[in-house]
């Protein structure tokens, strides 16, 4: 009786045994299917992200403009500093000063605001706008720094607006997604008019203002509309100035009087001659937001007046540039800054015996030594450009550079650090 209990035992031991044995062999197959299947998404994910890198070498050297130096990528959950990036990725069709040789944008002479979003912690909404929709700073892996992530159905404007002179440049980096990935026809806007109460956003409605402007689109076609009190003036649309999604890009727009130039990345969009009447003052400048896309700004820049370059340099023997770009930490010279370069080497051409020190500085983030360092590189940098891909010869330029112990503005605020960093082209 005993051993027929002990056989019977033994034997649901085996069945019990052999169906947990069963459970767990499906559940380890629905878990490696699923984990497969995760990879797999992932890998997708990855190709996508590669093929938008578009000429990256390490997600972590991504191009940015010149601001903050000094500084480390940070895991936003630890604090720790990130490890670098092993991955490498071949670049393709990579910007170069040649292909930026029609390229006449220069930047203004005085930097009047400046917004990098590294004082706004991340997915706040940043002090400096106003908006009646939504939005926050956020980090991607893409592209380092703060970016402010544009969200909803409405406009986002400065929150006090910006009284801005006859001649300025605004310039930022953007990248855009539409909201649907089958949607071909996303876009955003971005607006220039006067207004009367710049805390009005929808002042004149459809036509933003009640004193003129100009309506601009952006995305998958560029495009513009522009008006004044009359009403509806010029308009134009550029199908082939498109964005690709995902992709960064430097809008750019200088305004001379009555003239508008636009241009993404280094092509020229628009060139409108007679776009504002005489006399025009814009005081808004007004993202605005359609259910079809999410843009993304960062390093947006406001500068005024056209430096005269030829009376800076040879009749007040100083010139100081804020048009010349470099990756952060970096001391190579970016090749949007060719339209700057050409003008301070036409100058240099038409006074053959005029001899130039260039001195780079940089804010105080990071190290002292490091931005001594980085300085004297990118003066380096910028004599090295001007000798090779402009015609100047060597023997009249010097470089040198002397980090943060020259500020023109305290390093406080991203207004302050942006004047600081600049480079300066002394006659000897």
């Amino acid at each position: 009786m005993k051993a027929s209990f002990t056989l019977i035992a033994f034997v649901l031991f085996g069945l019990v045994f052999s169906a947990s044995a069963q459970f767990n062999l499906e559940e380890k197959i629905k878990s490696k299917t699923v984990n497969k299947v995760d990879n797999k998404i992932d890998e997708g994910i990855d190709k996508g992200l590669d093929a938008a890198e578009d000429g990256i070498t390490g997600k972590n050297n991504e191009e940015a403009a010149t601001e903050g130096e000094g500084t480390k990528e940070v895991n936003e959950a630890s604090g720790e500093p990130q490890k670098p990036e092993t991955k490498t990725v071949v670049p393709q069709d990579k910007p170069t000063m040649q292909t930026y040789s029609k390229y006449d944008f220069i930047a203004g002479e005085k930097v009047i605001f400046f917004d990098d979003f590294t004082s706004t912690a991340v997915g706040d909404f940043p002090p400096n706008w106003n908006t009646n929709v939504s939005g926050e700073v956020v980090t991607n892996n893409l592209y380092p720094g703060n970016w402010f992530k544009m969200l909803g159905e409405g406009c986002i404007a400065l929150e006090e607006g910006l009284k801005l002179p006859d001649n300025y440049t605004i310039e930022f980096d953007v990248v855009y997604s539409p909201k649907e990935e089958e949607n071909s026809a996303a876009e955003f806007g971005f607006y220039l008019y006067s207004a009367n109460n710049p805390k009005d956003l929808y002042e004149g409605g459809a036509v933003p203002g009640l004193n003129g402007g100009i309506k601009m689109t952006f995305g998958y076609r560029s495009s513009y509309s522009a008006y004044d009190v009359s009403g509806y003036t010029i308009d134009g649309i550029k199908e082939d100035a498109a964005m690709e999604p995902g992709k960064k890009y430097r809008l750019s727009f200088w305004a001379q009087k009555t003239r508008l130039r636009v241009y993404l990345d280094q092509v020229k969009v628009f060139d409108l001659p007679k776009v504002f009447a005489p006399g025009f003052q814009a005081n808004m400048m007004r993202f605005e937001l359609w259910e079809s896309a999410v843009p993304m700004i960062t390093n947006f820049r406001v500068a005024a007046g056209l430096p005269d370059m030829r009376s800076k340099l040879i009749t007040e023997g100083k010139l100081v540039s804020y048009g010349i770009y470099f990756d952060v930490n970096k001391d190579v010279v970016k090749p949007e800054s060719y339209g700057t370069l050409k003008g301070i080497a036409d100058v240099l051409k038409e006074n053959p015996t005029v001899r130039v020190k260039i001195v780079g500085h940089t804010d105080s983030d990071g190290a002292d030594a490091a931005n001594l360092d980085l300085s004297k590189r990118r003066g380096a940098s910028v004599k090295a450009e001007l000798s090779k891909n402009f015609g100047i010869d060597a023997s009249r330029l010097e470089s040198d550079g002397m980090g943060e112990t020259k500020p023109v503005a305290p390093n406080d605020i991203p207004l302050n650090k942006a004047l600081n960093r600049r480079v300066e082209f002394i006659k000897l």
